[in-house]
């Protein structure tokens, strides 16, 4: 969010006092901040996020052009995933339908009618209620079907857009971290004319406590090796703090070994290319006993969370898909 958008959103005075709180903790000047804040706006086309997140007050100039901005990411996104075929991806069920494929669990929505809804309640104990259109996590939770009041809970999804989906049993080993959540694998690929890679991967895990391992709700994320399939070094969360172990299973970071790889590898290249359309998919993979299944895709996968687990700008990834582009489609695009 830049700041004219925030400022409209909030007041430049919340800006400033976040300011005064993070001066506190780095006995940085918080006026000299704020104005560095609003340069930053204008010259990196960053937001008030970026400059916080990527804790841009201690970054050299240099080391704050390699950063993917929020200016950037929609120049970005709209080249490799353009915004007119987003549906496929905002729209959860409309990703459940077309991966079916590679997705095995139950899902309801409010234009399969009650006796659907029913029935699904019926088959499980848990189920995960979600908004049809959400971001980041947000308004996601796990509710137990015998408490449903199922006039209620029809007459609810219609109103708010909701969806039921069956909870996913995930593997064991990526459970230990945190049993309240599915702990996931959100792989970035890239797909150029059928010509699919992985050009990144970031585990995301729980904070042991909320239903979701999001890392807009608490939990915290760990950059993957993607050729060995482990977890390297320290675990970050949304505001660049840093866990050798996870708070509350203690188990460490570094070196662990992520179940059924090779399996997700496959999985991810294949599925990269159902839409020709959209290059650049982020697919949230859940690792279960038999093998791997999606969560959902994003069209728009976060530069936040890559950006605060490698602690530096990856504008270097965004210039290597875009060389990629331009190559394949006889282009000249550039950020």
């Amino acid at each position: 969010m830049g700041l004219i958008e925030y400022s409209k959103a909030t007041s430049l005075k919340k800006v400033y006092q976040r300011c005064q709180v993070v001066s506190e903790k780095t006995k940085r000047n918080a006026f000299f901040m704020f104005i560095d804040l609003c340069l930053c706006t204008l010259k990196y086309r960053s937001g008030v996020s970026d400059y916080f997140n990527y804790k841009f007050y201690e970054r050299s100039g240099k080391e704050r052009k390699e950063y993917v901005t929020i200016g950037d990411t929609d120049k970005f996104y709209e080249i490799v995933s353009p915004s007119k075929y987003k549906e496929v991806f905002t729209i959860k069920p409309n990703f459940l339908e077309k991966f079916k494929k590679y997705i095995d669990r139950d899902y309801w929505t409010y234009e399969m009618g009650k006796e659907a809804l029913e029935e699904i309640i019926s088959k499980h104990e848990y189920l995960m209620l979600k908004p049809i259109d959400g971001l980041g996590g947000k308004d996601v939770c796990k509710i137990k079907t015998k408490n449903i009041d199922v006039d209620a809970l029809y007459h609810r999804a219609f109103r708010e857009r909701l969806f039921l989906e069956a909870v996913v049993v995930q593997h064991p080993s990526l459970a230990k971290f945190s049993k309240t959540s599915c702990n996931t694998i959100r792989v970035m690929t890239l797909n150029i004319k059928g010509d699919t890679e992985i050009i990144m991967a970031v585990a995301r895990i729980g904070n042991g406590v909320n239903d979701v391992d999001n890392f807009h709700q608490g939990g915290v994320a760990v950059k993957v090796d993607v050729d060995k399939g482990i977890f390297v070094g320290n675990a970050y969360n949304k505001n660049g703090e840093e866990f050798k172990v996870h708070e509350k299973s203690k188990i460490k970071f570094d070196g662990y070994k992520i179940p059924n790889w090779d399996i997700v590898k496959k999985m991810v290249l294949e599925a990269a290319k159902v839409s020709d359309d959209i290059k650049v998919v982020g697919f949230d993979v859940a690792i279960t006993p038999s093998g791997a299944t999606f969560i959902e895709g994003n069209r728009r996968p976060g530069w936040d969370l890559i950006q605060v687990v490698y602690d530096r700008g990856r504008k270097d990834l965004a210039r290597y898909v875009l060389d990629k582009y331009n190559k394949a489609y006889d282009t000249n695009y550039k950020i």
